[in-house]
């Protein structure tokens, strides 16, 4: 199971939501490309990088700082958060980009979704299937569809979706545990899938489980940050 630490991005700082709340903002660092090098540096490969300001104006944001850090390590990198054109993914790929997530896109626009996996691969566009309530949340969290989780996921399989990011935003910032319950429940109707667990990591204990569930890899925040777990134990998970 991979482990891919998170960078958040608000005015080019990194921060961290709670639940997605804009309002519960708190800036870990204002320099993300110093935050992505001390990742790199314990021996981490892969980074999830959001632009929270991308994913509120809907339209891509902080791709200098994507710029940047592609330039300035080696870490593999998928970036989601307001990509909403073809312009917006060209910029997002030619700025460093090796995977980008479609979340609201693929609720707001399917054919348009559909597009980008045609043109670019199953492997490098991953689905953002981020709920709360079982139902898919679009707009950076602010807006709730009446699309259900599960049925929404597998719905994109038949469509040749093989990566998918499902974030429980209830479980986000929350520090109490990962939705170990949905996931189950995803990979039993979904088996073929990448999945990539999001929100609510808490401890390193939690790790074991979710790769014995059969989660692909797993995107951890807030945990990193705030010292619950170390860069350390990250290390002997590699």
């Amino acid at each position: 199971m991979k482990i891919i630490p998170a960078i958040d991005l608000i005015d080019g700082q990194c921060v961290r939501l709670t639940k997605g709340d804009y309002a519960t903002k708190k800036v870990y660092n204002s320099n993300p490309v110093e935050v992505a090098k001390q990742f790199e540096g314990s021996g981490i490969k892969y980074l999830h990088l959001v632009d929270l300001d991308g994913a509120k104006a809907q339209h891509i944001v902080n791709y200098k700082v994507l710029e940047e850090i592609s330039h300035k390590t080696k870490l593999h990198i998928d970036f989601g958060g307001g990509l909403k054109t073809d312009e917006d993914l060209r910029i997002a790929f030619e700025s460093g980009a090796d995977q980008v997530t479609g979340g609201s896109i693929a609720v707001k626009d399917p054919p348009k979704f559909e597009n980008w996996l045609s043109k670019y691969g199953a492997e490098r566009i991953i689905l953002g299937a981020d709920c709360i309530r079982r139902k898919i949340a679009v707009h950076g969290w602010q807006e709730e569809s009446d699309m259900e989780v599960v049925s929404f996921i597998d719905a994109y399989v038949q469509k040749g979706v093989r990566n998918v990011v499902c974030t429980d935003i209830s479980k986000d910032g929350m520090l109490q545990g990962p939705s170990f319950e949905l996931y189950t429940e995803i990979l039993n109707k979904t088996p073929l899938i990448n999945l990539i667990a999001s929100g609510g990591v808490s401890r390193y204990e939690e790790l074991p489980k979710l790769a014995d569930l059969g989660c692909s890899a797993v995107i951890i925040g807030k945990a990193i940050y705030e010292g619950k777990i170390t860069l350390k134990q990250l290390e002997s998970f590699q």
